[in-house]
C-alpha cells in the first residue's frame, strides 16, 4: 500500500468540484489518510503514475480526460490500483461499471462524506487481501484461486482481475453450490446493502464471466442470486 510522507496511506481524488474535493479530503484526513487533490483528468492520470495511491477517488465528468477513460488506462497498463468513482447520476452506473477497465465501487452525488470514508476503507481492505491462510489455493473445475498471492488461473492462463472482482469470486467458490442472493453479496464483499446495489452484483459477475470465459464457474439461480458450482 502506498504511504504519503507521514507513513498513512495515499488517497488521490481527482475531482474538478472544489468545495467537494475539500470536503473528501478534509474527511479522508480525518480518518487517518494521507490526500492528493488533482482538479482535472489530464493533471489526475499523472498523479496515478506519478504517485501510486493506494486508492484513487476519481469523478466521471473531469475536464480533459474524463474519469471513465482514467480507469481505462490504468486497466490497460494492468494497474489495479482501486478505484472508487464519484458520479452526478445514477443511471450512468451501468455504463460505468459495465466497461471491462474495472471501477471497484461508486457513490452518486449527493453523497455521504462518512460513506465515501468507508467505501475507500472497504476497497482497500479488499485489496490488502484479509486475513487469508498461508498458501491457500481453491479450486473449482478448471478455475484455480491463489489466495495469498491474490491470483487466478482459468485453464493455463492467469486472468488479471480488480480487488472486487477477486472478492467476489473467492467469496463465492469458498462455498460451492451455495446460492447467495444479491444482497448476501453486497454485505460481505462491499460492505453495504442497497436497493442499486443489485446492479453492481450483476455487473461485477458479468466481468467475471467475461475474464474467466468458459471456465466461470458462476451459475444464474433465477428468482435468487449466485453461485459457483
Amino acid at each position: 500500500m502506498s504511504l504519503d510522507a507521514n507513513g498513512r496511506a495515499l488517497v488521490l481524488v481527482v475531482e474538478d468540484e472544489p468545495a467537494i474535493a475539500d470536503l473528501i479530503r478534509l474527511y479522508l484526513r480525518k480518518d487517518g489518510f494521507g490526500v492528493h487533490v488533482e482538479h482535472d483528468g489530464t493533471a489526475g492520470l499523472d498523479a496515478v503514475r506519478r504517485l501510486s495511491p493506494a486508492a484513487v477517488v476519481l469523478d466521471v465528468g473531469l475536464p480533459g480526460i474524463d474519469g471513465v477513460e482514467i480507469c481505462r488506462r490504468m486497466r490497460a497498463a494492468e494497474d489495479w490500483t482501486p478505484v472508487l468513482f464519484v458520479t452526478a447520476r445514477d443511471d450512468e452506473i451501468d455504463r460505468i461499471l459495465g466497461l471491462e477497465m474495472g471501477a471497484d465501487d461508486y457513490v452518486t452525488k449527493p453523497f455521504s462524506p462518512r460513506e465515501l470514508v468507508a467505501r475507500v476503507r472497504t476497497v482497500l481492505r479488499r485489496a490488502g487481501g484479509g486475513p487469508a491462510r498461508d498458501d491457500e489455493v481453491l479450486r473449482i473445475g478448471d478455475v484455480e484461486l491463489l489466495v495469498d498471492q491474490r491470483r487466478v488461473r482459468a485453464g493455463s492462463a492467469e486472468v488479471a482481475l480488480t480487488a472486487t472482482e477477486f472478492a467476489l469470486l473467492t467469496h463465492l467458490v469458498r462455498t460451492p453450490g451455495r446460492v447467495f442472493s444479491r444482497d448476501q453479496l453486497l454485505a460481505a464483499v462491499w460492505g453495504y446493502t442497497a436497493s442499486s446495489g443489485a446492479r453492481t452484483v450483476d455487473v461485477h459477475v458479468a466481468q467475471l464471466r467475461a475474464k474467466l470465459g468458459d471456465a466461470s464457474p458462476i451459475r444464474t439461480v433465477r428468482g435468487v442470486g449466485y453461485a459457483a458450482s
